[in-house]
C-alpha cells in the first residue's frame, strides 16, 4: 500500500476536492519532488504551498502516521527538513528531532488506481498490462523504449566497468573477458567469463605469434586438457564415435604443462563446462579454438573494434573459424566432416548486440567520446530484431519490434519490470493504473477479441 501511496503522490493523482493539512491549512503541491529509493525521506526537494507560504524541502509518506515513530524518525535529524508528512491514516501527531510539529496531510489511493494495480498483480495473462498496449500513443512507446534501451546499455556498462576494475583498469582485458563471456552463448557464459578472468593475457602475449601455443594455453587454462575420471575426454560421451587422448591432445597437453610451469599457470575446473544437450558447434572446444584464432589474428584487440564503423565491419571482425585440427573434430579423437566451423550469421548478431555495442557505449562513456556512444545506438538500430520468446510475446500484445534496439528494450522491460512486478516504475504500468475503469476496458477487449475470432472463423 505504501508503494501505491508513493505512486499516487509522485504522479499527483489527487482527489478533485481541495487538499488540506490535518489542522485545516490549504495545500497546493507545486512539485512532488524527486523520488528517493535509498535511505532518508521518500521525496527530496518538493515544493509545496501551505496557505500563503511556499515551502521547499522533503516529504515522507507512510500508510499510518504512527509509522513515523515505528521507524524512529523523531530521533533522526535526516528528517528535520520534512515539510509535509503524508499518510492514508492519520492516527497521531508527529514531531522531528528538534521537537517541532511536522505538518500532516491525509491522502488516499484512488479506487481506480488500487483496483487497476490489483488486476496487474492477479492477471494470469503475461504481461498483465497487455490490454492497454494497442491504445498507447506512438510517442509514449517510443520514449519508453528509448529509455529502456539506454537503461540496458547502462547496466551492461556497469558490468564492463567492474571487469576493468578487477583487471587493474585494463579495458583491453575487460574487452576480451566480455567477448569470451558472450562466446558462451548463454549456456556456458559464466564458465567462459571465469575462464577468461583467470587467463594471464600478459603471459599469453609472449606467444601471440604461435596459434598452437595460444590454443594450448587457452584449452589448458579451461581445464579441458585433463581427462575425466573414467579416462575419457570431456564432452566425448556426447559424440557418436566417442573420444580419446589422440596425438593432438597429447601435444597440446605436453605444451600446456611446459607453459604452465613457465608462467605458474593454474587452470579452472573443467567440470564447469556444459556439453549435454548442446549442438557440437557450441562445444567449448570449438568456441575456444575460435577465440584462439581471434586472439592470434589480433582481431580480439579493442582498437580493432573501435575502428569498426558499421555492423558489417563488426561482423567481418568476428567472422572467424577454427584451427586445422578442429575443422575435422568437435572433440578430441572423434573425427567429423571437414568444415571451417565459422560463426553463423545469428551468432555474429548475438556478439554484435551483446559485446560490440555495449563495449562501444561503455568505452565511449569512459573516454568521453560521444561519437562511440552514438555509433553503438546506430549499430543496434541497424540490426534486425532478435527472435525469441520475449520478443514474440510482446509482438502478440501489439508491440512493433523492428530492430535489435527494440528487442533489447523489451528484454529489459520483461526482466527488470515485468518479472519483478515493478509496474509502479513502468510507463506502461502508469498508463494502465490511471485508467478510470480498467475492468470495463478488459471486458470490452475480451468481447472485441471474441467478435474478431468469430469473424475469422
Amino acid at each position: 500500500m505504501e508503494k501505491l501511496l508513493h505512486f499516487t503522490w509522485k504522479h499527483k493523482m489527487f482527489p478533485l476536492t481541495p487538499l488540506s493539512t490535518t489542522d485545516n491549512k490549504y495545500v497546493e503541491v507545486i512539485d512532488p519532488g524527486l523520488h528517493n529509493h535509498n535511505s532518508g525521506p521518500d521525496f527530496f526537494n518538493a515544493k509545496i504551498k501551505i496557505n500563503d507560504t511556499v515551502w521547499v524541502g522533503n516529504v515522507e509518506i507512510h500508510v499510518h502516521s504512527s509509522d513515523w515513530y515505528k521507524h524512529h524518525h523523531e530521533n533522526d535529524s535526516a528528517y528535520d527538513n520534512v515539510i509535509l508528512h503524508v499518510a492514508s491514516d492519520i492516527d497521531c501527531d508527529v514531531t522531528n528531532s528538534r521537537g517541532e510539529h511536522v505538518p500532516q496531510m491525509m491522502l488516499m489511493v484512488p479506487d481506480n488506481v488500487r483496483d487497476n494495480y490489483r488486476l496487474l498483480l492477479e492477471t494470469d495473462k503475461y504481461p498483465p498490462c497487455y490490454n492497454i498496449i494497442p491504445s498507447l500513443t506512438r510517442l509514449t512507446v517510443h520514449s519508453w523504449m528509448a529509455a529502456l534501451q539506454t537503461e540496458r546499455l547502462q547496466q551492461k556498462t556497469e558490468a564492463i566497468e567492474e571487469r576493468a576494475r578487477q583487471r587493474n583498469g585494463s579495458w583491453e582485458d575487460a574487452y576480451f573477458i566480455t567477448l569470451a563471456r558472450n562466446f558462451g552463448f548463454g549456456t556456458n557464459s559464466d564458465a567462459f567469463e571465469m575462464w577468461a578472468s583467470q587467463l594471464q593475457l600478459g603471459s599469453i602475449a609472449h606467444h601471440s605469434d604461435d596459434l598452437f601455443q595460444i590454443e594450448a594455453m587457452f584449452l589448458g587454462q579451461a581445464g579441458l586438457l585433463t581427462p575425466d575420471d573414467d579416462g575419457t575426454v570431456k564432452g566425448s560421451r556426447n559424440m557418436a564415435k566417442g573420444g580419446c587422448e589422440d596425438d593432438y591432445f597429447k601435444r597440446l597437453s605436453s605444451e600446456y604443462q611446459y607453459l604452465a610451469h613457465k608462467f605458474s599457470l593454474t587452470n579452472i575446473n573443467g567440470k564447469m563446462w556444459r556439453f549435454m544437450r548442446m549442438r557440437p558447434q557450441n562445444f567449448p572446444y570449438i568456441r575456444i579454438s575460435q577465440l584462439a584464432n581471434l586472439y592470434y589474428s589480433k582481431k580480439a584487440k579493442l582498437s580493432m573494434l573501435t575502428e569498426c564503423q558499421t555492423v558489417d565491419d563488426i561482423r567481418q571482425l568476428y567472422s572467424i573459424g577454427v584451427s586445422d585440427y578442429w575443422k575435422t573434430h568437435y572433440t578430441f579423437g572423434a573425427e567429423s566432416t571437414a568444415s571451417d566451423k565459422r560463426l553463423s550469421d545469428t551468432s555474429l548478431n548475438v556478439l554484435v548486440i551483446n559485446t560490440a555495442v555495449p563495449f562501444l557505449f561503455a568505452y565511449g562513456r569512459h573516454t568521453a567520446n560521444e561519437e562511440l556512444c552514438e555509433r553503438a545506438f546506430n549499430i543496434l538500430d541497424s540490426i534486425k530484431a532478435e527472435n525469441n520468446n520475449i520478443t514474440r510475446m510482446w509482438q502478440e500484445c501489439g508491440m512493433l519490434v523492428r530492430t535489435a534496439g527494440d528487442s533489447q528494450a523489451l528484454i529489459q522491460l520483461k526482466k527488470e519490470y515485468c518479472d519483478r512486478k515493478d509496474c509502479l516504475r513502468c510507463r506502461i504500468g502508469y498508463e494502465h493504473l490511471k485508467q478510470k475503469n480498467c475492468q470495463t476496458h478488459n471486458s470490452n477487449n475480451q468481447q472485441t477479441n471474441t467478435h474478431d475470432n468469430e469473424t475469422k472463423q
